[in-house]
């Protein structure tokens, strides 16, 4: 087109035919293709399904809430996914697949998105979805103001404006190949415009939920359980098939493996061998390993000393052993990875040995912590979540690594509403983490990694370089040179060490064989159970 590209729904074979990469908008030059279809979304469409029944998920990590607007914890994505949704949907290909849109059309200059939404929407209120609510949804999740811990995600949009009923403009500040992908699902969705005018709006979403998502919130009860129920009015007709989903929080693995073989749990995801084996061969359960957008690692706050001194951060990075850590905690169920999440490393990832601080040397390491006046070692405190089996065993691991180089490491172990609250202030300290990212590189490393006050540079890595190098990967649209600018980003944070990514466990879903049609999505969301069924 002359003066603007149009850009409606791709399947799944064009996906491919692109090597499954995160394509950016501009990089579409499609038309005349239709809408997405709804049957594309969330997982494969089910054949002889049937609707009704009540599927029991056992999850060992409570969230801490259910508010996709404030709340950041991955525990709370997982699951308020069924509930909220964003103009477009994170497809395991890497494509961002028209979900509340139907299709956009991309000025010129690439900075001016005419959305184009899907028609016949309602939010679980019973209200129609228009254009309005979808402009308020993204002008308050973008306002500092309020308080989101995704907003930086959206510092690039100038303005977002209804037009009419059934079409959305976005303006942007410069050209952003990943801006699709933004308008997904991690944080905030499309709610009636107004919704926060009350003084109890963010309480009561622990409450009724407001989306308009193939489930509704039933009820929640900290330390007990959460019910969804399924949404009459869902746009897509016949979906879901379940009529409940009953979250039950366990508080151990043993628990939950106690619940799965006696089939009070239906379904739950796995991290730890031992407990995956305890289930193996159990007549009636069904176990599938699935690829995994996550990572499992540790972070090095420098606004706690002295990890603010790069030779102390690279010193630990050489004492390392990932593939050990990955063994003690996880047996061999994941992937030892670098700069890049396993699921994204074919499309974007430097090969392991290309990259620096990568191989154990301890002699090096000793040399470093010598250089910046730690001769005699260090003592250091690491903090671990309280849930995350997997973190007690590799915390042990790590500790007798870096007591090899003279590093004495206590351990520490918090509630993930304290761990949030860390991260949110950027006082991470050394520190275990345990996130997922959706399939495009800015998404994976902008917020995290960029100074402020661009990013949240939760870390406090504040590094120029870099921060440079994102810029640049952020509004290149050709593929070719977005992955080299990437590729030399992955190098200088492998370098400088703000953090270390240990691998990217596969995720284990252990379920009853009544359970039919679920897909694991890569990011460890649980979008499936929108197409799951009980036989």
């Amino acid at each position: 087109m002359s003066i603007s590209e149009k850009h409606d729904g791709i399947d799944r074979r064009q996906v491919l035919a692109f090597g499954g990469m995160a394509l950016g908008a501009a990089a579409f030059g499609m038309a005349g293709l239709g809408p997405a279809r709804a049957s594309d979304l969330y997982g494969p469409k089910a054949t002889g399904a049937k609707t009704g029944g009540t599927l029991n998920m056992g999850l060992l990590v409570e969230p801490p809430g259910l508010d996709p607007f404030h709340q950041a914890a991955d525990a709370r994505i997982r699951l308020t996914v069924l509930l909220y949704q964003g103009l477009f949907y994170e497809s395991p290909d890497g494509q961002a697949m028209p979900l509340l849109a139907e299709g956009f059309d991309l000025s010129a200059d690439r900075l001016t998105y005419t959305v184009r939404l899907r028609k016949g929407v309602k939010f679980h209120n019973g209200q129609p979805m228009t254009a309005k609510d979808v402009a308020y949804s993204y002008n308050y999740i973008r306002d500092p103001k309020n308080g989101s811990p995704g907003a930086g995600d959206f510092a690039m949009i100038q303005s977002v404006e209804a037009i009419g009923d059934d079409t959305v403009k976005i303006v942007i500040s410069a050209p952003n190949a990943a801006l699709p992908m933004t308008l997904g699902n991690k944080y905030g969705g499309v709610v009636p415009s107004g919704y926060f005018d009350a003084a109890d709006a963010k309480t009561k979403l622990n409450q009724v939920s407001v989306g308009t998502g193939p489930f509704k919130l039933a009820e929640f009860k900290p330390n007990s359980n959460a019910a969804f129920v399924r949404n009459p009015d869902y746009w897509e007709a016949g979906v879901p098939y379940l009529d409940r989903i009953n979250f039950v929080f366990v508080p151990n693995g043993a628990s939950l493996l106690v619940g799965l073989r006696n089939k009070r749990v239906d379904m739950a995801t796995l991290t730890r061998p031992q407990d995956v084996k305890q289930v193996e061969g159990v007549a009636g359960i069904t176990i599938e390993r699935k690829p995994s957008f996550n990572q499992k690692a540790i972070d090095l706050g420098a606004e706690l000393k002295p990890l603010d001194d790069e030779r102390v951060r690279r010193a630990i990075a050489l004492a390392v052993d990932k593939e050990e850590i990955m063994r003690a905690s996880i047996g061999g169920l994941g992937k030892v990875i670098g700069t890049m999440v396993a699921g994204m490393q074919e499309s974007w990832g430097v090969p392991l040995d290309k990259l620096p601080n990568q191989k154990v040397d301890l002699e090096a390491a000793k040399k470093l912590l010598a250089e910046a006046g730690h001769a005699a070692g260090f003592d250091l405190t690491l903090t671990t979540i309280i849930g995350y089996d997997w973190m007690d065993a590799a915390a042990v691991t790590l500790r007798e690594q870096l007591g090899k180089v003279g590093i004495r490491l206590a351990i520490q172990r918090v509630e993930l509403g304290v761990w949030i609250k860390n991260f949110q202030s950027k006082q991470m300290g050394f520190t275990f983490n345990d996130w997922a990212t959706v399939p495009d590189p800015n998404l994976l490393f902008y917020r995290h990694f960029h100074k402020a006050p661009e990013g949240a540079d939760f870390r406090n890595w504040r590094n120029e370089e870099a921060s440079r190098l994102l810029d640049e990967g952020r509004i290149e649209s050709d593929q070719a040179r977005r992955r080299e600018i990437y590729a030399r980003y992955q190098v200088a944070m492998a370098e400088s060490v703000p953090t270390i990514m240990l691998f990217s466990a596969d995720h284990i879903v252990v379920r009853n064989d009544k359970v039919r049609n679920y897909e694991q999505h890569p990011t460890g969301w649980y979008y499936g159970l929108a197409r799951a069924w009980i036989a």
